[in-house]
C-alpha cells in the first residue's frame, strides 16, 4: 500500500499532571535518546563496514575475474538479492522501471491499452480496451502478436513484451499479428496514448433496488469515481442498498482508502493508524466530513486477492459495524510502502511501517522477520493470533487478513478445469466460438451439445496431460513399495489399481463438463458483449453476489451486525 503525502501528526502525548512525573520522564527520554544515539551510531559503523566490504568486493570481481563483467547489471542482481531477504513489497526499480510505479498510484500509463498472456510460447492478446489505440487499430483477444517493430517476440520473457508495447505518449509502434482463421500475418500501425483505467469499471443494479458497484484499485481520485457511481445510482434508480465488490482488489493509495471509508462512515472516526520504526510513520487517519451515505445498508464482496488498500477499507467498516463483509479471508497485507528516490533516476519502494484498524488488529498474515521454511515466510502461529471486538462486540482476529462475517467457498476446480484455463485452452475455443456469432447479435451465448462435441474435437487436437497431487503420491507408493518389498507380495493390486488414479482426459472433460461450459459460456460472451455486458451475463452466476443480495434483503442482516453489544478493545 502506498501512502499519499499527508498533513495528519502522530496523536499529541498526554500532558503529565505532577512535576515530579515530568521530570521523570525527561529523564528517561534523554537515557534513551543516549542510549539510541549509540545504537544508531553502532548501526552506522556497521553499515559502513558492510558497504567498505561490498565495495573491495565489487572492484576486485571486475578486475580479476576471467570473463568480461557487465557491471550494471552485477549489481542489480545483488540488490534484487538482498532485498528478497525481506517482504516482497520492498522493490527496487532502475530508471527504465520508474513508470511502474507511476502506473500504480496514478492508473496511467504510455501504451496500447490492450493486456497479453503467453500460451503456449505465443504471446497473444487477452483483453483490449475500448477506445484506446489497440481498440482502434482492430486488435482482438486472440490475436498474437508476433512482431513488435520488426523485432520477434519468439521466446521474449513476458516482462519484456509488455516494456516493448509501452512507451512514450505519441510515439509510435508497428505490430505483426496472427488473427485466428486467417492463413497470412497483418501489420497493424499504433500510436500509444496515455492510458487512464477506471478505477470503478462498473456500476449497475441488482435485484429490485440494490447498487452493485466494482472497485479494482486504489489510484488517485477513485474515491471521487465511487462517490460518483453510487450518487448516479441514487439519483437515477432510487437504490436502497449497496454491494461494494472489492474481490481481486490488491490495494493501492493509503489516503484514497480513508476517504473511501469517509463515504460511509461520519466525521471524526479513525479509519487506520500506522506504526513504524521511527515517528515519522506513527501516525492516526480519520474521516474529516460527513458521511454521504451512512444510512445505506451496506455488503462488501472480499476475496483472497484483496489486499491492503482493500483490507484497510473491509476491516474497518467491519470494525464499525457498518458493512456485512461477505465471501472469502482476505490476502493479509498490513503493510505501508514509500516510494524513495535514490541516485541517477532510480528508486525504492520500500515498507516503513504496518497497518491497524480501529479495533487495534494488525491483518498481517505473514512474518516476513521471522523464522523461514524453504525460503518462505510463514503464516504468524494460531498461538499468537489475537482477538478483537468491534463496536457492537463482535469478535475480529489480527495476523489473518480480513475473516469476512459470511464466507463463501471459492469453486474447487478439478486439476484438468485448471490445465483447461492456464494452457489457454478454453480462451482460444472462446475466440472461435466468439467469431461465429454474427455481428450485432445481443443475445446471450449458450453451449450446445454441438458446441460440447467440437469442444472435444478442439481439445483432442492439444496435448492435455496433467498430473495430479494423488498421482504424484501414488508413484511415490508404488517407488516405496517396490524398495521394501510389498509389491511383489501383490503387485496385480497395485497395476489394477493404477489406471483410476492416473489422468484420463476424456474422462475427466466428461465428469467436469458442466464446470467447463460454464467456463466457455463466461469466456464466450466477455468477447461478445465487452467487460461491460460480461459483468451483466456473469452476475446470475456469482454466487457471493447473490449471497449479498439475501443478506441485504433478508431481516438478519440488522441483527448480525447488533452484535451481542459487548464495549470494543483486545480481548
Amino acid at each position: 500500500m502506498n501512502p499519499e503525502a499527508t498533513n495528519d501528526l502522530p496523536k499529541r502525548p498526554v500532558i503529565r499532571r505532577r512535576r515530579k512525573a515530568w521530570i521523570w520522564g525527561v529523564g528517561l527520554a534523554c537515557t534513551t535518546t543516549l542510549l539510541s544515539a549509540g545504537l544508531v551510531r553502532e548501526n552506522y559503523f556497521e553499515i559502513a563496514k558492510q558497504l567498505e566490504i561490498m565495495n573491495a568486493l565489487f572492484r576486485e570481481l571486475n578486475i580479476y575475474y576471467v570473463d568480461e563483467l557487465q557491471p550494471g547489471k552485477l549489481m542489480e542482481t545483488g540488490i534484487h538479492a538482498m532485498l528478497a531477504d525481506l517482504d516482497p513489497y520492498t522493490n527496487y526499480y532502475p530508471e527504465s522501471r520508474v513508470e511502474d510505479l507511476r502506473f500504480m498510484s496514478t492508473g496511467e500509463y504510455g501504451g496500447i491499452g490492450a493486456t497479453i498472456d503467453l500460451f503456449d510460447d505465443e504471446l497473444t492478446i487477452v483483453e483490449v480496451v475500448p477506445g484506446f489505440p489497440a481498440d482502434k487499430a482492430g486488435l482482438k483477444p486472440g490475436d498474437v502478436v508476433l512482431e513488435i517493430n520488426g523485432q520477434k517476440l519468439k521466446g521474449l520473457p513476458m516482462d519484456l513484451a509488455v516494456e516493448k508495447l509501452q512507451g512514450a505518449t505519441g510515439s509510435q509502434l508497428e505490430v505483426r499479428i496472427q488473427r485466428l482463421g486467417k492463413p497470412t500475418s497483418e501489420v497493424l500501425n499504433l500510436v500509444r496514448e496515455k492510458i487512464e483505467l477506471p478505477a470503478v469499471p462498473f456500476v449497475g443494479v441488482v435485484g429490485d433496488k440494490t447498487g452493485y458497484v466494482v472497485l479494482e484499485s486504489f489510484t488517485r481520485g477513485c474515491t471521487g469515481e465511487l462517490r460518483v457511481a453510487i450518487q448516479s445510482l441514487r439519483d437515477s434508480v432510487g437504490i436502497t442498498s449497496l454491494v461494494l465488490d472489492l474481490r481481486g482488489n490488491g490495494g493501492g493509495l493509503l489516503q484514497e482508502a480513508v476517504s473511501m471509508v469517509n463515504l460511509f462512515v461520519g466525521k471524526g472516526k479513525e479509519v487506520v493508524s500506522t506504526r513504524g520504526k521511527i515517528a515519522e510513520w506513527n501516525k492516526s487517519y480519520a474521516t474529516t466530513g460527513p458521511a454521504l451515505f451512512e444510512d445505506l445498508p451496506l455488503v462488501v464482496l472480499v476475496d483472497e486477492a484483496s489486499a491492503s488498500a482493500s483490507e484497510i477499507v473491509a476491516g474497518t467498516l467491519q470494525d464499525y459495524d457498518r458493512a456485512l463483509v461477505v465471501g472469502r479471508q482476505s490476502f493479509g497485507k498490513g503493510l505501508v510502502q514509500q516510494n524513495k528516490d535514490l541516485a541517477y533516476g532510480t528508486k525504492i519502494k520500500v515498507t516503513v511501517a504496518k497497518y491497524y484498524t480501529p479495533s487495534g488488529r494488525c491483518i498481517q498474515r505473514l512474518d516476513y522477520g521471522g523464522e523461514r521454511v524453504d525460503g518462505k515466510a510463514q503464516a504468524i502461529p494460531d498461538s499468537l493470533v489475537r482477538t478483537f471486538y468491534t463496536t457492537s462486540g463482535r469478535t475480529v482476529r489480527d495476523g489473518v487478513g480480513i475473516e469476512p462475517d459470511v464466507t463463501v467457498d471459492a469453486p474447487e476446480w478439478a486439476p484438468v478445469v485448471w490445465q483447461l484455463m492456464d494452457s489457454g485452452v478454453i480462451f482460444r475455443f472462446a475466440n472461435t466460438l466468439a467469431a461465429e456469432v454474427p455481428e450485432g447479435d445481443s443475445t446471450d451465448f449458450a453451449c450446445t451439445e454441438a458446441h460440447w462435441s467440437r469442444f472435444l474435437d478442439f481439445c483432442s487436437q492439444r496435448s492435455l496431460t496433467s498430473v495430479t497431487e494423488t498421482e504424484k503420491q501414488w508413484e511415490n507408493l508404488v517407488a516405496t513399495a517396490r524398495e521394501e518389498g510389498f509389491f511383489a507380495l501383490d503387485s496385480t493390486a497395485f497395476l489394477r489399481l493404477a489406471p483410476l488414479v492416473k489422468v484420463d482426459v476424456l474422462r475427466d472433460l466428461a465428469l467436469h463438463k458442466n464446470d467447463i461450459i460454464s467456463l466457455l459460456e463466461s469466456e464466450t460472451n466477455a468477447r461478445l458483449k465487452g467487460f461491460q455486458g460480461w459483468m451483466e451475463w456473469n452476475v446470475p452466476q456469482d454466487k457471493e453476489l447473490q449471497e449479498a443480495l439475501r443478506w441485504l434483503n433478508g431481516d438478519e442482516m440488522a441483527a448480525k451486525l447488533r452484535g451481542p453489544g459487548k464495549p470494543r478493545g483486545k480481548k
